[in-house]
């Protein structure tokens, strides 16, 4: 569509006209001086309960693992469980004499932002109402240090409201990757999330689908514990690609509940990995 044609609300046509473009990049908040981040990679899903802080997690450390200067923002500010991951519960946050915070970091070098911590203890919850949530997620972004970045992955809540809209208003995303599961209502989820890209002007890198499979541990073969996948179709559908399927594995949850994520091999998400070089 021409620009000079385009007499409509751009925020519901899903055309990438160039009043759309300009609106779309007058919401972006900007670093502060201090702080360089080269991609931004926002991790997403369309509900709870699929994985999607554990696919944040392993990406940043595969990413780290390959020399990339790596970061976690976690955007899940009701339900933060990155620093858990990482062994981060009780380190909390610095400042620098000109008032940013100071970024946890991992012992392999991975830095952290996350709402878990800045609270006294880590089981307090946090009772704040959506415009607080969203303050507090461009706060992270503007008023922490984040020094030379190469890649830093968001870990979004799940769904399409206020935070993941904040995220994409405010944060120059450079890709998204969205995690699945397995189960029947797949489709309209993953297309919720799909959609809410498009109309953003966000591109997806692909689908991750966690829990995919159990390995029988005596034959090897694949158990599909929650039914049979839909992910390729789900995927051809929204002309996407799938970029990993990760099975159920106990050494998995062992490594997130001792804090020691950053251990674990990651085989499955080779491929993820490619997608988010390649932006």
């Amino acid at each position: 569509m021409s620009e000079t044609n385009c007499t409509h609300n751009c925020n519901t046509c899903g055309e990438s006209c160039s009043s759309r473009q300009t609106e779309q990049t007058s919401f972006l908040e900007p670093l502060n001086p201090a702080s360089t981040v080269k991609k931004v990679i926002g991790v997403v899903s369309g509900k709870g309960g699929v994985g999607k802080s554990l696919v944040t997690t392993m990406m940043a450390v595969r990413m780290n693992a390959k020399n990339y200067k790596t970061a976690i923002l976690d955007a899940d500010i009701t339900g933060p469980s990155i620093p858990k991951a990482f062994g981060l519960g009780d380190d909390g946050v610095g400042m620098t004499p000109t008032g940013l915070m100071i970024p946890a970091t991992t012992s392999m070098g991975i830095e952290v932002m996350s709402a878990n911590l800045i609270l006294d203890h880590e089981t307090d919850p946090v009772i704040w109402r959506g415009p607080v949530i969203a303050g507090a997620v461009k706060q992270f972004w503007q008023e922490a240090l984040w020094e030379d970045i190469d890649y830093m992955f968001v870990d979004m809540p799940p769904g399409t409201g206020d935070v993941p809209l904040t995220v994409f208003q405010s944060l120059p995303v450079d890709g998204i990757i969205i995690v699945t599961s397995p189960q029947e209502l797949v489709s309209m989820i993953v297309t919720k999330a799909v959609n809410m890209a498009k109309k953003m002007n966000i591109p997806i890198l692909g689908l991750v689908e966690n829990m995919s499979y159990l390995s029988c541990p005596d034959c090897g073969k694949k158990i599909s514990v929650f039914g049979e996948s839909r992910i390729d179709e789900v995927a051809k559908e929204n002309e996407i690609p799938v970029l990993a399927k990760i099975p159920i594995e106990p050494k998995i949850a062992k490594a997130v509940d001792e804090g020691a994520v950053e251990y674990l091999e990651a085989p499955w998400l080779d491929e993820a990995v490619k997608a988010v070089e390649s932006i």
